[in-house]
């Protein structure tokens, strides 16, 4: 009698330790969530389409009002890539004391990759 309680006892700790198992093993999933985010990217031009380079680019998250900036190179191009896909964020440029018109990216869009040309102003 005692060697079958024994028995049944080793039996119900292995169920319960193979149920411990699965539901760990459940709360991750093999898919694996995708945090890479959206990318950000386009050039800065002026009003003839001639790109500006070191332009500074402004992107700012409405949520948290964090900014990140950008330094464009000779083309005129600028990335930031890795950006939260549940966040609106305000993009401009500024050169040399003149800015551009502020756009924005919404969360809303689904796109993974936004392309945005900023034109400063000759004024």
């Amino acid at each position: 009698m005692n060697r079958q309680r024994s028995v049944i006892k080793a039996v119900t700790v292995a169920c319960a330790l193979l149920l411990a198992l699965g539901a760990v093993s459940g709360a991750s999933p093999d898919k694996k969530e995708k945090t890479v985010g959206r990318l950000l990217f386009g050039k800065v031009l002026d009003p003839q389409d001639n790109p500006l380079p070191d332009a500074v680019v402004y992107v700012t998250n409405t949520r948290t009002r964090a900014v990140k900036t950008y330094i464009v190179g000779p083309d005129g191009a600028y990335r930031f890539p890795a950006l939260s896909t549940a966040v609106d964020y305000e993009v401009y440029a500024q050169y040399k004391g003149r800015k551009s018109d502020t756009k924005s990216v919404s969360q809303f869009d689904e796109r993974s990759q936004v392309y945005l040309d900023l034109k400063v102003s000759d004024k």
